[in-house]
C-alpha cells in the first residue's frame, strides 16, 4: 500500500457533501432531539468524535482519493459517490418531511438509518478505492460510534411513540 500525502480534492467534494446538509439541519432539528441526546452512549460518543475528526482530516490530506486513471477500481470510487448522492436524496426527504423523530431515523431504499449508514459506507469505499489503511480504519470507528448512536435514538423514538 502506497500512502501518498497531498491535498484530495475528491476528499474535500464529499466532506462538502455530507456537512452542508448538516448546517442545514442544524437549523431543522426534530422536535424533542435534545431528549435524545442526553442518554447517549459516552463510549460510542468518543468513538464518533474520534471518527469524525479523522475521517476529515484523512479525507483532505492524502492525494490517493484523486482520480489518476479510469479503471476497474474507479468503479468503488463511483459506488462512494452514488452513496453520497443517495446520502443527498436522504436529507431531501427529511427536509421535505414533518422532521420528526421517525423521518430523522428514516430508512432511505431499505438502508436502515440512512442519515448515519450512508456516508459511513461512501467514506469506507472511499478509503478501498485509496487503498488507505488510515481513512479505512478511522471511517470504521466513526460507523460503531455514529450508526450505534442513531440506532439507539431510533430505539428510545420508537420506544416513545408506543407510550
Amino acid at each position: 500500500m502506497n500512502i501518498h500525502f497531498g491535498f484530495s480534492y475528491i476528499g474535500l467534494i464529499f466532506l462538502l457533501m455530507l456537512f452542508i446538509p448538516n448546517i442545514i439541519w442544524s437549523k431543522n432539528k426534530p422536535e424533542n432531539y435534545e431528549k435524545y441526546i442526553k442518554n447517549e452512549n459516552k463510549i460510542l460518543l468518543i468513538l464518533e468524535r474520534i471518527g469524525e475528526v479523522t475521517v476529515t482530516c484523512f479525507s483532505l490530506i492524502f492525494a490517493d482519493f484523486n482520480i489518476n486513471k479510469i479503471s476497474l477500481r474507479t468503479a468503488v470510487l463511483l459506488a462512494a459517490f452514488v452513496l453520497m448522492i443517495l446520502y443527498e436524496i436522504y436529507w431531501i426527504k427529511y427536509f421535505k418531511s414533518d422532521k420528526t423523530m421517525k423521518d430523522m431515523y428514516s430508512s432511505l431504499l431499505r438502508i436502515p438509518v440512512a442519515g448515519a449508514t450512508l456516508p459511513v459506507l461512501s467514506f469506507l469505499l472511499l478509503g478501498i478505492y485509496g487503498k488507505n489503511i488510515f481513512l479505512i480504519v478511522s471511517t470504521v470507528i466513526l460507523g460503531i460510534g455514529h450508526i450505534g448512536i442513531h440506532l439507539n435514538h431510533r430505539k428510545g423514538s420508537l420506544q416513545d411513540d408506543k407510550t
